[in-house]
């Protein structure tokens, strides 16, 4: 039974589609009390390194299960004194999984699990879940006032019967929510609805009594027991003094170790190297530090056969660790990092950035700092989990490689996904960050074609009070919004208009930027589309393998809902600042939350860019002209 519960819990943490993102309040307080994490008993070593307790596990599986039941509880105990199935907005989701790490980080847990296991934005009410299920009303409109669960959960659910009589209940309510929402991926959805009522609204007892929290969460622990106490007392004496004597031989072995290391170097180099006064920066983060010489046997001495590309900053190899774990190497080449303070700073605020929808840094390296620590010339790495498929451009333009074109599911798939991991950046962080280089090139896939945003090594983190000018700009010809282009001027709607241009890609089949093109005038995809959609002919800019023939491509790629996602790109990608959206009204309309505005004209730019070369050159479209743009227009 309890197999069946934790199956199901498993699914949630793997599946979970349970929210969608909506725009933060200024209330960010939780509303939810984590004093139980220390109460009740669960399996706290589940989440715990066997080496080091600061990381966070190897099977980080179990332990990301485990922590999704604890804060089910903690939702079961707001859902009943707010009649909420889940939280108000982002900003206070955040605040509770901040709150959350903090009971953790008082057992002594690593301090990114909440981080690491939950996006924010997965605990946040939206009507796009289970059978549009937000409230108590809802649910009770839905299923009205009494369902199975109401007469087979309220009793104290330790007792076995009680839980399976409760456990079938559920199943049978889950059943019949999935039967009303009439599609399958919210299924996870609906059990997570089922646990929260079942625990949080019938349990006489609460969410957080024993029965609770083993029969609905699935937390498997040792009840205490208050029988043969005496012979519980003795075996514990008994096994603490066995523990005194092991712990004093180890710490004994560590002080002869820790002796013999300094003497042999103090042979070696003539010096103890824990007398010098050279400071020796790292980073506070749980990635690891790696040794060059690890790098060069990872990477076959950064062979050519390796080289995978050139991103921002430096060139990538692909490397095997000895463990067998697959990475990205990237060397940097050119950064504004001033020292390797600047580094460690920057490798700092990227190993805090925990989501499903950005590439996770594993560890870093900076070669040459043991002659001189601020040397401008040190070599310095970053090790990136390896995405196994690649860039998005190679699948996009697949005349480039041998790939097949992608199909309308894993395009959507692709672009939300590259939303939520802005979304995160712009507003599930504080501060801010700016990513500086939304390009195809910067989105890769993983082994099952889900979108993860790369190349961190641009990011920018925001300040209050900042005007966001920069001296240097950082970005890709046909990705770059036009005020930051020209003025240096950098906000979060500098990343929506580089994601508007990668929607337009991805939807039309086309690049940004093309100077190749025969009809001797350069192709910037965001003037061609405006202007065939200025004509009424929104449909010629879909990719046609989007389109194809007869009834069933339009019932496998619904036309209106593609021709909507061309149209929230071209409204990101507007010249004007004031009249994109931001990232989290972009994810509405995406999903069909809200409607996409009425898209207004486009300002002809104040100076028309030109380039030329191989006698081609490049103009903006003829009929864009019409607005004029002010100089000050565009950063308004």
């Amino acid at each position: 039974m309890n197999l069946l519960v934790t199956t199901f819990v498993f699914a949630i943490l793997c599946c979970s589609s349970l929210v969608r993102s909506q725009t933060p309040t200024n209330s960010s307080s939780c509303p939810i009390n984590y004093d139980y994490v220390r109460r009740i008993q669960w399996p706290t070593v589940d989440c715990r390194h066997s080496r080091d307790p600061t990381k966070t596990v190897t099977n980080s599986t179990t332990c990301c299960q485990t922590l999704l039941s604890v804060f089910g509880i903690g939702l079961a105990q707001h859902l009943k004194e707010s009649s909420l199935f889940n939280l108000p907005d982002l900003a206070t989701s955040s605040s509770c999984l901040s709150d959350f790490q903090m009971k953790l980080n008082s057992l002594s847990l690593p301090d990114n699990l909440a981080s690491f296991c939950f996006d924010p934005m997965q605990f946040v009410i939206s009507s796009n879940t289970c059978a549009a299920i937000q409230n108590l009303q809802d649910w009770r409109r839905k299923l009205g006032n009494k369902t199975v669960l109401d007469s087979s959960c309220q009793n104290d659910l330790s007792d076995l019967t009680s839980c399976d009589d409760c456990v079938a209940a559920g199943l049978a309510v889950h059943k019949q929510l999935n039967s009303m929402d009439g599609n399958s991926s919210h299924s996870s959805d609906c059990f997570y609805f089922v646990v929260l009522y079942a625990a949080g609204i019938v349990n006489e007892l609460g969410p957080q009594s024993t029965g609770a929290v083993a029969c609905t969460f699935g937390i498997n622990f040792l009840p205490k027991s208050h029988k043969n106490t005496r012979s519980s007392l003795i075996y514990g004496l008994v096994g603490a003094l066995v523990a005194v004597v092991v712990m004093s031989c180890f710490v004994g072995l560590y002080f002869w170790w820790d002796r013999k290391r300094k003497r042999e170097n103090t042979d070696e180099s003539g010096t103890d190297e824990f007398e010098s006064t050279r400071p020796r920066r790292r980073p506070n983060t749980g990635s690891i530090w790696f040794k060059f010489h690890d790098l060069e046997k990872a990477t076959d001495n950064f062979s050519s056969s390796n080289f995978i590309g050139r991103g921002g900053f430096g060139v990538v190899y692909k490397g095997v660790l000895s463990d067998g774990s697959v990475v990205a190497v990237k060397k940097i080449i050119d950064s504004e990092f001033e020292g390797n303070d600047d580094f460690c700073n920057e490798v700092e605020i990227i190993s805090k950035l925990r989501h499903r929808n950005l590439v996770p840094l594993i560890g870093c390296c900076i070669h040459g700092e043991d002659e001189d620590y601020e040397r401008r010339d040190d070599q310095r790495f970053l090790l990136y989990e390896y995405m196994s498929n690649g860039n998005l451009e190679d699948h996009l333009f697949p005349s480039m490689s041998r790939k097949p074109k992608l199909t309308w599911p894993q395009r959507k798939s692709i672009i939300l996904d590259v939303a939520k991991g802005l979304a995160y950046l712009h507003y599930g962080v504080k501060p801010a960050i700016y990513h500086r280089d939304i390009k195809a090139t910067n989105i890769l896939l993983d082994s099952n074609m889900r979108a993860r945003v790369a190349d961190f090594g641009l990011a920018k983190q925001s300040r209050e009070g900042q005007s966001h000018l920069t001296t240097r700009v950082a970005g890709t010809h046909g990705y770059l919004a036009p005020e930051y282009a020209l003025y240096g001027q950098l906000t979060e709607k500098s990343d929506v208009y580089s994601f508007g241009v990668v929607i337009l890609e991805i939807m039309c089949g086309r690049k940004a930027l093309d100077l190749t093109c025969s009809d001797s005038r350069g192709f910037l995809i965001t003037d061609w589309a405006w202007s065939l959609i200025k004509e009424g002919k929104l449909g010629h800019v879909l990719d046609p393998s989007l389109l194809g023939e007869g009834k069933d491509s339009e019932t496998m790629n619904p036309r209106g809902i593609m021709e909507r996602f061309v149209l929230v790109g071209i409204l990101c990608a507007h010249v004007m600042v004031a009249l994109r959206p931001t990232i989290m009204d972009v994810l509405k309309m995406l999903e069909g939350d809200v409607e996409v505005p009425v898209i207004p004209d486009r300002p002809t730019p104040l100076g028309h860019p030109t380039f030329t070369g191989d006698g081609k050159s490049f103009n903006i479209s003829p009929v864009l002209s019409g607005l004029q743009l002010q100089a000050t227009d565009m950063l308004r």
